[in-house]
């Protein structure tokens, strides 16, 4: 989906529909990166990275998620070598599958109940504001 800028701030300035959906989801935003300080500080990196992941299967619509460890890393604000760690953790447990430059989710749910709260908080923020109802 495309807008032109001048569109997109004169239907904003507007109000109405458009102006309080993007409201929702930039306090969604901020809620996510207060919540994100927080769990980077408290959580270890393997409780990180299952958030993460479910936070970017939720985006993507995917269980196959084209992604590299240095990328990962820097998303979680950690070192190569401590993702490499910690999804060799997780695949143990059987709840994703990693090859090089690619990881796959094969279980959600453990995936889910491994993932430290932040998951759940952030993801609840979500879809209280855009409205979802999974």
């Amino acid at each position: 989906l495309r807008i032109k800028t001048h569109l997109l701030l004169t239907e904003f300035n507007r109000g109405g529909v458009l102006q309080n959906m993007l409201l929702r989801y930039v306090n969604s935003l901020i809620a996510q990166v207060s919540q994100t300080a927080a769990c980077n500080r408290l959580h270890t990196v393997e409780e990180r990275l299952a958030r993460w992941l479910l936070m970017t299967r939720d985006r993507t619509h995917g269980d196959e998620l084209p992604l590299t460890h240095e990328f990962i890393a820097q998303m979680l604000g950690t070192r190569r070598a401590g993702v490499t760690g910690a999804a060799i953790a997780l695949q143990t447990e059987g709840f994703i599958r990693y090859s090089r430059g690619n990881i796959t989710i094969i279980d959600r749910a453990g995936l889910e109940g491994f993932a430290c709260e932040c998951y759940k908080i952030v993801k609840k923020e979500f879809d209280r504001a855009l409205g979802n109802r999974n």
